[in-house]
């Protein structure tokens, strides 16, 4: 079954449907009609944007003088990489260890119970990547994870990414097929190592993988807008029906509004829409309090439902060392048994680095990467965020909650990053207020 989240708009279901479904097909339709564009179209999450008009992934320029914190010299990590003519393969790596706590008063213990403290390996990924053929480049990505707590004792390790991408002509237009990410929220679409927030809050509206087929899309020799659809179905990878299994069909299109020539001022926005198919007939939607070792915080419960349509609208506002990230989305759920309920959520996040370094803005794939520091003491990061999610609607009361969070990255090297952040929730559910104080250690190397 699928987990999500969802809102409502005062347009009749029937109306709302046919004008999601036909902004959705309109996507997928153009995307495809663009296909006249090497599967080299994008740059992977870990690396720098591309210059402006390239492809390419930049090159990593060698810092101004040697960073306080050892890491592995690059001349290594070349080492780990072949290059023929007809074959190549990179090697990439992630880690991210936390320490979590939690303060509880006594209306938050009755609601979700004791939220324990400890130590979690939050991510340990293996990646290979790289392109096949000669003048007809195929691109590859293998990436395998220890999930930590966030999978079941028998899954500890999973194959979290497989995936080909065919070249259309030119390297603006690519084919993706493989287990991949859906083409719906900020959040999700990049690396969660990028974002200045340590966790997600809006995954109730998403799924974290899906199986299926995307195009890509980059318009323009100024690269200002961007535009993705794909249709997904993991039935084969569950040993369920094709029948029992629901389709996802997602969309999303971005540009920038404004931006300066340097990319450190900028205004991008995005909208994007998913079509969430029931598997089984049931759907549900649950989230924790961004934190990746707290309970459920809302949780709807199984419904029985057909599908459910979801919008995403995003905003990312950056002048120089300042940043504002924002998301909403707002589903519906066809669910006549539960009245057809809606859910939402949103956030706002703000950021300062105070070394005055820019978060990278990626034209080739429409959103930011991580801060590459240049100095030999890191760039120190102070962050700001609210966010909201209401999982109550009617006969459905999932619970709902506020949340605030200060936080601090120290990106200490181009790949080290030390996090520390304090979230205060107030989680409205079971007929009273419970709050939460957490606070979250992080330790992340990236390559």
């Amino acid at each position: 079954m699928k987990s999500m989240s969802i809102p409502a708009f005062a347009t009749p279901r029937r109306g709302r449907r046919n004008l999601i479904a036909a902004a959705l097909a309109f996507a997928c339709g153009l995307a495809a009609s663009l296909c006249v564009l090497d599967a080299r179209a994008q740059s992977e999450e870990s690396e720098l944007p591309p210059a402006l008009g390239e492809f390419e992934a930049a090159a990593l320029p060698p810092p101004e003088q040697p960073f306080l914190v050892p890491d592995v010299p690059q001349s290594f990590l070349e080492v780990a990489q072949v290059k023929e003519r007809w074959f190549t393969l990179k090697v990439g790596a992630a880690a991210v260890f936390d320490y979590s706590a939690f303060s509880q008063d006594a209306a938050s213990l009755s609601q979700v119970g004791r939220q324990e403290d400890g130590w979690q390996v939050r991510d340990l990924r293996l990646i290979l990547r790289g392109a096949l053929g000669t003048d007809y480049k195929v691109n590859y990505f293998v990436a395998g994870v220890y999930k930590g707590f966030d999978s079941d004792p028998e899954r500890t390790w999973e194959l979290v990414d497989l995936w080909f991408a065919f070249p259309l002509g030119g390297p603006a237009t690519k084919l993706i097929i493989g287990k991949t990410k859906e083409t719906f929220d900020y959040e999700m679409v990049g690396d969660s190592a990028n974002l200045p927030q340590q966790e997600r809050v809006l995954s109730p509206f998403f799924v974290s993988r899906n199986v299926g087929a995307k195009l890509s899309h980059v318009f323009g020799a100024e690269q200002r807008m961007t535009l993705s659809g794909g249709v997904f179905n993991d039935w084969w990878t569950k040993g369920e029906s094709v029948e029992g299994s629901g389709t996802d069909v997602s969309a999303r299109f971005t540009g920038l509004a404004w931006d300066q020539p340097d990319s450190k001022r900028f205004l991008h926005l995005g909208v994007s829409g998913r079509y969430a198919g029931a598997d089984n007939n049931t759907l549900r939607y649950k989230g924790r309090p961004e934190s990746n070792v707290a309970d459920n915080y809302v949780d709807t419960g199984n419904l029985s439902a057909d599908h459910a349509w979801h919008l995403g609208l995003e905003a990312l506002w950056n002048e120089g060392p300042f940043s504002v990230l924002a998301e909403y989305n707002r589903a519906w759920v066809d669910s006549p048994a539960s009245n057809d309920p809606t859910f939402y959520g949103y956030y706002v996040t703000a950021s300062w680095i105070i070394t005055g370094e820019t978060r990278p803005y990626d034209r080739t794939v429409g959103y930011a990467r991580r801060i590459m520091p240049k100095g030999r003491w890191g760039a120190p990061e102070l962050v700001a965020r609210f966010s909201h999610e209401d999982m109550d609607d009617g006969s459905v009361q999932g619970g709902k909650f506020d949340k605030t969070y200060l936080g601090i990255n120290w990106w200490a090297t181009r790949r080290w990053k030390v996090g520390f952040g304090w979230g205060h929730t107030w989680l409205d559910r079971f007929g009273t207020t419970g709050v939460t104080d957490s606070f979250l250690t992080r330790l992340q190397w990236v390559y």
